[in-house]
């Protein structure tokens, strides 16, 4: 009996402040959205960094013919200098940063310049002669790209030592650039969501001010009197969080599943999957939102 008049008030409150309890169902929907989508943007970050980061390599190229680079002053590396450089990458003091070392001739050089540059002026003005001998090392923990490149930058013959992480790590600060950008704008339109519920609250707990005070005088408990509004409040969250659950599950289910990963299959993207998993606690954060403003707001306007 108690839990039908309870339903039946706060589907009465509902009805009476329909306007405002779309708008906090609305304004609650961006906002998670916001929220699902920084994330989504990081697991998608971290998706990137575990899959790229596995095959950074570090180059070693070694002096040419012709180079202005300090290093390379006595001209172009000599064999006794690429010897050196393969003896340290093979030595014991790098074999626990060094998984696997891969020397690019002259000729596999030209070979794969002639392959990528096939159909350019390039490809027939270039010689096999002006290629330079480089090294490939692959590494056991890409963290640690540092220690390779120290020991290997200054070394006789070594022109230049370039770490494929470097060419990443733009991408990844744009990612969690937007990211942060995301949540900022979540924080935002949270902030509007809760005065929102709390406005909503308050007009409804003041325009059934009377019904209030007559249930306090027969004996109604506190949070008897207060589950309607409460009630109002987490409807219109939790339809939000529903209406952005549903949102991002669709965003992602057709531009990244059936798009995105379709056109570039190498990239490891976000799935459905990663949706489910971070709607719990959009679910929660609904009811979380709904809680603290019914609390703010009850106390004061649900007094006689």
């Amino acid at each position: 009996m108690r839990l039908r008049f309870v339903l039946s008030q706060t589907i009465q409150g509902i009805s009476r402040n329909l306007a405002m309890t779309v708008s906090v169902a609305l304004v609650t929907f961006i906002s998670l959205i916001f929220v699902g989508a920084g994330a989504l943007l990081q697991i998608q970050v971290e998706n990137l960094k575990n899959d790229w980061y596995d095959k950074v390599e570090v180059s070693a190229f070694m002096c040419p013919a012709s180079s202005s680079t300090p290093n390379c002053a006595q001209g172009e590396a000599t064999q006794a200098q690429i010897d050196d450089v393969a003896a340290l990458l093979e030595s014991d003091a790098l074999e626990p940063y060094v998984e696997e070392v891969y020397l690019e001739t002259k000729q596999d050089a030209y070979e794969a310049f002639q392959e990528q540059m096939e159909d350019t002026v390039w490809a027939q003005t270039v010689t096999e002669d002006q290629m330079q001998v480089s090294f490939r090392v692959k590494l056991v923990d890409p963290e640690q790209y540092q220690i390779v490149a120290d020991e290997l930058g200054g070394r006789p013959g070594v022109e230049v030592v370039v770490d494929q992480r470097e060419q990443l790590e733009p991408l990844f600060l744009i990612l969690n650039r937007t990211t942060m950008l995301s949540i900022g704008l979540a924080v935002v339109m949270i902030v509007t969501a809760v005065l929102l519920i709390t406005t909503t609250i308050r007009l409804s707990a003041m325009s059934r001010r009377r019904e209030t005070g007559i249930m306090r005088l027969v004996g109604a408990s506190n949070l008897f009197i207060q589950l309607p509004f409460m009630l109002e409040g987490a409807f219109a969250a939790l339809a939000g969080a529903v209406l952005a659950v549903g949102g991002l599950y669709l965003g992602v289910k057709y531009l990244v599943e059936e798009w995105l990963a379709t056109s570039t299959p190498w990239v490891q993207f976000i799935d459905t999957g990663d949706v489910l998993t971070v709607a719990p606690f959009l679910v929660l954060a609904a009811i979380l939102l709904a809680g603290i403003s019914s609390l703010v707001t009850l106390g004061r306007y649900t007094k006689v």
